[in-house]
């Protein structure tokens, strides 16, 4: 064995420098496949180490002996959330505190987030500072906040005071009831739960094209791969030996390529800790996804392309001789087809399910079976355009796509499985038309009990007066949010040129005039709305943006690797006078024949999964997302594969064999 790991590598080595360049292509292939497999697995873990950081804001009734009580509420100031954690200590339990605090909070102290200091710290008191009762006894940890700057203030109470004893039921998206708790670690939250369903499913939609793209790494430059081993079945080496050989040089080739992969994802970490979802950006600890997830990787990643490698040498362990005398291989059945095809009958049925894990796997299957039908359609095209070709560099085209249908859909499967994401998610790109218009008024909205409404009106009154904000108040019927008759609602109109500093007073003023009530503006109330249609679209892009990066890399990459792999029959045809325009317009249409029926059939592909979700959410943004997603594909196709000209060039100039 140590002979045949030897000798392999130096193959791998000595195989000149076009041969070197082919493992250098394939170590890029599976750099890029690494990073990008390496940024969705961190983006689920950094999803869950949010929802490990906010569970304690969701209290959980204690079944024995509580320790506290805890209530939660959401203010606003300059148009962003406040969350406001009430907490009233019960007795000295060892180690109970919030996350975040050394201590628990005694009654009458405030503990900020940095964010929140920060932003206190600059506006004036009136504004903010004094809608908290007490003084500001210390600053939130990291371990108790989403995300950097996020603005939090755990007020420290007594049991007795009416904010730990008035309920808060009415309000369930934006308020927790006082519940007597035994320990802070609560539960996962209903927003941040959706969150990671919508990551899960982007995982998926990013994942499989990427552990296709790293599968097809091990097939780059094959030709070359197998005319050299079938050379050695040939002289007598074993079927053993000849897998033995290609596992080594497509693990080491892989490792290597994964742990390029591992250093550019370490490189671009501070840019994804940029982008802002669910409210804010990234610490830098979510971003890394763990040692064994990126153990995996390294390990996952070369044995994939170890086993596709393995996979592709049949016919250089079953038939060397007619490998090497290029035999085309017979072509691919239409059982191909009918996998597709029942993966897409059981879609609607498999939709109608709620859990994000099933459609998770259905759209993993309708990837997969599309994968494995392009190289049979790619044959079928390769035939059609051979019977139907005008011209010599069609007639080319259309012999290369039957000779080798799996090397041609390589070039395009990045964009075709491209196609697939967009045509699913295009048309779901969310408008801000979903939640309506935006409201006109910049009042402010605040539910009191019924029978004191018409007093507590006067006190509003009394306190936006003396902060100097002339505003009037009325109470209106039931407070809209579950037809409690027991409650009112006092709307409170402002000046019409009320900016945000005026505003932000007569929340102040107001606050505290209600227990547990925060008064709030019809603007507030669509910031949790506003702000998941915002995260869509941005997740959107950016599951189109990793899915074009690996679709334009697997363009330029393999038809990089196709020049290679056909130097000596591109070198043979122009020393027998075809002239390279020729050549250059049927590697050319080679690409963009079947890129322009598999990207077309891919597209219809995902909206057909997409069908279930449509009706709900579909618009014009959508289809111009999609429209654009289509362009820029072909483009990015179009472009990558022009840059292996000059490389055409260069093969054609030496006919002459090569030491690989």
């Amino acid at each position: 064995m140590r002979n045949l790991l030897e000798l392999s590598w130096r193959l791998l080595r000595g195989g000149g420098r076009q041969a070197m360049l082919g493992t250098w292509l394939t170590a890029a292939a599976v750099a890029v496949s690494s990073a990008l497999l390496l940024f969705a697995v961190a983006a689920n873990v950094a999803f869950g180490a949010r929802a490990d950081r906010e569970a304690w804001r969701h209290p959980v009734a204690a079944a024995g002996t509580p320790v506290a009580i805890e209530a939660t509420s959401q203010d606003h100031v300059r148009d962003r959330i406040i969350t406001i954690v009430d907490v009233a200590p019960l007795r000295e339990a060892a180690g109970v505190r919030p996350p975040g605090m050394s201590r628990m909070p005694r009654p009458g102290e405030v503990w900020v987030s940095p964010g929140l200091a920060e932003l206190m710290a600059g506006l004036p008191a009136k504004q903010l500072a004094e809608r908290f009762p007490g003084k500001v006894a210390g600053t939130l940890g990291d371990d108790g906040l989403l995300y950097p700057g996020e603005l939090v203030a755990v007020v420290g109470r007594t049991p007795a005071d009416p904010a730990m004893t008035a309920s808060r039921a009415d309000q369930p998206l934006t308020t927790t009831s006082p519940t007597k708790i035994a320990d802070f670690a609560g539960k996962a939250g209903d927003e941040i739960t959706v969150y990671r369903i919508m990551a899960l499913i982007a995982s998926v939609l990013m994942v499989v094209p990427l552990l296709v793209f790293g599968g097809a790494a091990a097939r780059l430059t094959v030709a070359r791969r197998d005319q050299r081993l079938a050379a050695l079945r040939l002289v007598g080496a074993t079927p053993g030996q000849v897998v033995l050989m290609t596992v080594a040089e497509a693990v080491i080739t892989a490792f290597g390529g994964a742990v390029l992969g591992l250093a550019l994802y370490g490189a671009a970490a501070p840019l994804l800790g940029r982008i802002r979802m669910a409210g804010g950006s990234w610490f830098a600890a979510d971003l890394w996804p763990g040692v064994l997830p990126v153990l995996g990787v390294l390990l996952a990643v070369p044995l994939l392309v170890g086993l596709s490698a393995v996979v592709g040498l049949r016919r250089v362990v079953v038939s060397p001789l007619g490998v090497a005398r290029r035999q085309t291989p017979p072509a691919m059945r239409f059982v191909r087809v009918v996998a597709l095809l029942a993966i897409l009958a059981a879609v609607p049925a498999a939709f109608r399910n709620t859990s994000a894990a099933v459609v998770a796997i259905v759209l993993a299957l309708a990837f997969l079976a599309l994968n494995l039908v392009g190289p049979w359609v790619v044959g079928v095209i390769g035939r059609t355009t051979t019977r139907t070709a005008r011209s010599p560099a069609r007639l080319l085209a259309g012999r290369r796509l039957v000779d080798d249908p799996k090397s041609a859909w390589r070039t395009v499967s990045g964009v075709a499985l491209t196609g697939f994401v967009a045509g699913f998610i295009g048309l779901l790109s969310p408008s801000s038309d979903l939640l309506g218009e935006p409201p006109a008024t910049t009042g402010l909205r605040l539910t009191v009990p019924a029978a004191q409404a018409p007093a507590l009106a006067g006190q509003a009154e009394d306190r936006l007066a003396g902060a100097g904000i002339d505003a009037r108040v009325e109470v209106s019927g039931s407070s809209g949010d579950s037809g409690d008759s027991g409650r009112r609602m006092l709307t409170i109109t402002l000046p019409p040129a009320a900016g945000a500093a005026r505003t932000d007073t007569a929340r102040t003023a107001l606050a505290g005039l209600v227990p547990g009530r925060i008064a709030t503006s019809p603007v507030d109330e669509r910031v949790l709305g506003d702000q998941l249609l915002d995260d869509v679209r941005t997740g959107t892009l950016i599951v189109l943006g990793v899915s074009f990066l690996v679709a334009i890399a697997s363009a330029g990459i393999t038809a990089a690797s196709s020049v290679l792999d056909r130097r000596q029959a591109y070198a043979l045809l122009h020393l027998a006078g075809t002239p390279l325009e020729v050549l250059d317009r049927a590697r050319r249409a080679e690409t963009l024949v079947p890129l322009a029926v598999m990207g077309g059939g891919s597209i219809v592909t995902g909206m057909f999964c997409a069908l279930p979700f449509v009706p709900a959410v579909m618009n014009v943004t959508g289809a111009l997302t999609l429209l654009v997603t289509v362009a820029v594909g072909f483009a990015g196709v179009v472009g990558a594969g022009a840059l292996s000209r000059p490389l055409l060039r260069s093969v054609t100039a030496n006919p002459a064999p090569r030491p690989d």
